[in-house]
């Protein structure tokens, strides 16, 4: 047979053969150790590196992107003071502002190897400038990644004047998910009000949520529950995600371990965003400082769907940032204190397969015969060395097509006498290859 394409030799995440893929018209026609029979019209020789699903942002700010020292930086590095710089920076927001940064970002993203970005836009504007923005956005960066857009009231659906009128018209201009933040509610009780008409929005327009929750050092913060709950009274099983849930990591255990049994009853989703919650949750503190991250580790121990977000890349809330979604697993690893070897493959299913269910995008997800031929090769062996190196993103396809390719960087060592020297790759020789049994 003779094809568009075929990758050969390459590594599947979890499995030790090697297989060839063969992709036409855009999607995997077939998967095996080996197609030697059959030519294509690329051949790309992947020598055992890991070919894996695209990578998942689950959840990032697209409006507030590349916009770190506008007006001023965060000298406090919290999170209120970032909402308020936010909040300066609003009144000049514009489309072609918006839409500058987010594609840019965008490009930084899929550049290395994120096809699928769920992005919250904040809609506590009259205008709704930024979701007006990011909707021309999603339209034009199909060919390269997948986009979705939440309803995001930054400062409330009952704290802002229109709150409520706003979520409204944002979904009925486009959006796909609907948004909340209970805990930045002034009292608890509109914080309830806002899980619920976060619901209504919901079922009325029958789309699936995505709401902040409980980003706090707060243990008395408890919105998570009642997500949850409204989770098993609507029948929205599987359609909600609480992200966020930094409080989780201040909750005594008593009361952990319940709500953990609660949210995998609801299959509420949970998604962690390891580079802000880190800096922006224990500034409150003294020593010891909180981490500030939900509990993933255990969260996944109970069956509850988790996934990773990157947040922010270089605005208010986190100055730095470059859009790796490997990055941010390689920060979950070491916050979460997932460092076995097969705590260091589930990693990765955070930006992939587990995020994937996050997005309900599993139809078209995966490394499967008859699915979209969507994948990223790393310059790396397997998972684990993708994650201790960070490796260049050789090549990256979205329906077959290459959206972007990295040439990985070569570092020489050069002893006194030497005038070549000798290459330093960083990696172990295959001798001292690492694996499950070491």
């Amino acid at each position: 047979m003779h094809y568009d394409l075929i990758v050969r030799h390459a590594r599947l995440h979890r499995k030790e053969t090697l297989v060839d893929l063969a992709v036409q018209d855009g999607r995997f026609v077939r998967i095996a150790p080996e197609l030697s029979a059959d030519t294509a019209a690329r051949e790309i020789e992947a020598a055992g590196r890991l070919v894996s699903p695209p990578f998942i942002d689950a959840h990032v700010h697209l409006d507030a992107v590349l916009t770190v020292g506008q007006p001023r930086y965060n000298s406090s590095g919290t999170l209120l003071e970032g909402i308020q710089i936010w909040s300066e920076r609003k009144p000049s927001l514009s489309r072609e502002d918006v839409k500058r940064r987010a594609l840019e970002a965008i490009r930084w993203e899929v550049a290395q190897g994120t096809l699928y970005i769920r992005s919250h836009v904040d809609v506590c504007d009259p205008s709704l400038t930024a979701l007006r923005a990011l909707l021309e956005v999603r339209e034009e960066v199909r060919d390269i990644c997948e986009l979705q857009l939440v309803a995001f009231p930054q400062d409330g659906i009952f704290s802002f004047p229109s709150g409520q009128e706003l979520m409204r018209r944002a979904l009925e201009l486009g959006c796909d998910l609907v948004g909340g933040i209970p805990h930045y509610e002034w009292t608890r009780d509109l914080g309830v009000e806002d899980v619920r008409y976060a619901f209504a929005l919901a079922r009325e327009f029958n789309r699936d949520i995505d709401c902040h929750c409980d980003e706090t050092d707060d243990p008395h913060s408890r919105f998570t529950e009642v997500m949850a709950a409204e989770t098993l009274s609507a029948g929205w099983q599987g359609r909600v995600t609480a992200s966020h849930c930094t409080a989780m990591h201040s909750y005594d255990n008593a009361y952990a371990f319940k709500l953990l049994r609660l949210l995998a009853r609801a299959r509420v989703n949970v998604i962690a965003n390891p580079f802000d919650n880190v800096v922006l949750q224990g500034r409150f503190d003294t020593y010891p400082k909180r981490r500030g991250l939900a509990r993933v580790k255990e969260l996944l121990e109970a069956g509850v769907t988790v996934a990773l977000g990157h947040d922010s890349i270089m605005d208010p809330w986190f100055p730095l940032g470059r859009g790796d979604m490997l990055a941010a697993a390689q920060l979950a690893l070491l916050l979460c204190h997932m460092s076995g070897y097969e705590e260091i493959n589930t990693v990765l299913d955070l930006i992939t397969t587990q995020a994937a269910r996050v997005l309900r995008i599993e139809d078209r997800y995966g490394i499967e015969e008859g699915k979209p031929a969507d994948f990223v090769l790393l310059d790396a062996p397997s998972a684990f060395e993708a994650l201790r190196l960070l490796p260049a993103r050789l090549h990256v396809f979205k329906g077959g097509r290459e959206v972007a390719a990295t040439t990985p960087a070569r570092s020489l060592l050069r002893r006194e006498g030497e005038t070549e020297g000798s290459e330093v790759t960083f990696r172990l020789p295959p001798a001292w290859s690492v694996s499950a049994e070491d």
